[in-house]
């Protein structure tokens, strides 16, 4: 069937409306065929967790472009609901944690490791020296592993927020490992992110405004909810979680990463 209008655009796809409550996530042709079938059965597995997350009803084939047929949700972003409310940031960046908390709480099995993950990215840069990406690769083989459910990628615009509640979307990035290396991943996004050429000025001003409020919100609330978590314990985690943004070239970031690794090596 033809895709129907379109609800929503990112870095590598856009969402359309589809049939029957359904959304059609259409993803960019330089997009590989693995990435698109590995995104939809990673997110029938974590569907299968029981978290509030859409569900995944199969992968077809649109004006030559791949993509993923999900359950339609509908709500704005958490980063949406944020530009519109701000005064609502404390209560949003706890339901951030709130919703970390719970996915950690799984523990899964035959999912991607997050230590290969970024170990597999940090050797993939060009940005650094064999010297560092070996440093950085020690420290990585160093840290503390575990199976729990890792989103890879959880921030305000990959939450949505829904009649029934918070969705988290976008789980092509999902692995299993220490919990600590998704909060760290996190914490660089929330700390670091300066949104996308689609966030409006407004949400933008505001971000630089309330970042440190909405991010201290976030980590109180987390480590109350997993009390063995320690902030040295996340902290431990970010020079691999900062190398392995490296490869993703967003626009204005790559002089402050490895401003942040050359301080941690």
């Amino acid at each position: 069937m033809a895709k129907g209008e379109l609800i929503g655009r990112g870095r590598t796809a856009d969402v359309f409306a589809w049939d029957d409550g359904r959304a059609l996530k259409l993803f960019a042709d330089w997009m590989p065929a693995g990435a698109v079938q590995r995104e939809a059965d990673l997110g029938r597995k974590v569907h299968e967790t029981g978290l509030p997350v859409p569900a995944v009803y199969g992968v077809v084939e649109v004006d030559g472009r791949r993509g993923i047929v999900y359950e339609r949700v509908e709500g704005p972003t958490m980063i949406g609901m944020f530009g519109k409310r701000p005064w609502l940031g404390g209560k949003l960046a706890r339901t951030l944690a709130e919703l970390q908390a719970a996915t950690h709480a799984q523990k899964v099995s035959g999912f991607p490791s997050r230590r290969e993950y970024f170990a597999r990215r940090t050797r993939a840069t060009d940005a650094l020296s064999a010297d560092q990406k070996e440093h950085i690769l020690q420290a990585l083989h160093a840290l503390p592993d575990d199976n729990a459910l890792c989103h890879g990628d959880l921030h305000p615009e990959n939450v949505l927020m829904t009649a029934r509640g918070p969705v988290i979307i976008d789980w092509i990035d999902a692995t299993q490992g220490h919990p600590l290396a998704d909060v760290a991943r996190t914490w660089m996004m929330l700390t670091m992110s300066q949104g996308t050429e689609e966030t409006p000025a407004l949400v933008l001003l505001l971000i630089k405004l309330f970042r440190s409020l909405f991010c201290r919100a976030y980590m109180q609330r987390y480590l109350t909810l997993r009390p063995e978590a320690t902030r040295a314990g996340i902290e431990a985690w970010l020079l691999p979680v900062l190398a392995a943004r490296l490869v993703e070239n967003i626009p204005g970031e790559r002089d402050m990463l490895l401003a942040q690794i050359a301080a941690r090596l």
